[in-house]
């Protein structure tokens, strides 16, 4: 990997880090736990579609591993890390079937495959089969989120994107 490279996934990655730990400190949007926008993947869905999976990928794990310690809740890792793959390999697929004017398309799916690991997580380890009832709210604000998300990344890429490369 050469230093040019290198240094643009750290300033990417301190970006998102950085997102992610604002939107810790926000107030809940809803009364529904778990809810929130991930802002954050902003940075990882135009990693995804400006620099590529090997890119995009290094990003998510350093945000996800960092901002587990920074949050001081390394089982959210756990969560976080199974919603960021199944979003990972969703981004992955769409990458190759849709252009850069449908990003924000590969965001929402990616957002709600971010809901179903978590919810699939949970149900791991509490043994809970009964959380699955959770998913459809997660799935409604997965699309909330991906469309939002998706929407900043497309713009982003469509702005920036000669730089990002």
């Amino acid at each position: 990997m050469d230093v040019r490279r290198l240094a643009k996934d750290g300033v990417l990655t301190a970006l998102a880090l950085g997102i992610f730990v604002v939107e810790l400190q926000l107030p809940a949007l809803t009364p529904i736990p778990g809810v929130k926008p991930g802002l954050s993947n902003i940075v990882t869905v135009a990693a995804m579609f400006t620099l590529g999976p090997a890119d995009a990928g290094g990003i998510l794990a350093c945000r996800l591993l960092l901002g587990a310690l920074f949050a001081g809740n390394m089982m959210a890792l756990l969560y976080s890390a199974a919603g960021g793959t199944l979003a990972y390999v969703t981004l992955l697929i769409f990458r190759r079937v849709l252009t850069k004017n449908q990003i924000w398309v590969a965001s929402v799916f990616a957002a709600m495959a971010h809901n179903v690991g978590q919810v699939l997580t949970a149900i791991a380890v509490t043994s809970t089969p009964s959380i699955i009832v959770y998913l459809p709210v997660l799935l409604v604000s997965g699309v909330a989120a991906g469309l939002l998300t998706g929407l900043a990344a497309q713009y982003t890429v469509n702005r920036l994107g000669k730089h990002l490369k």
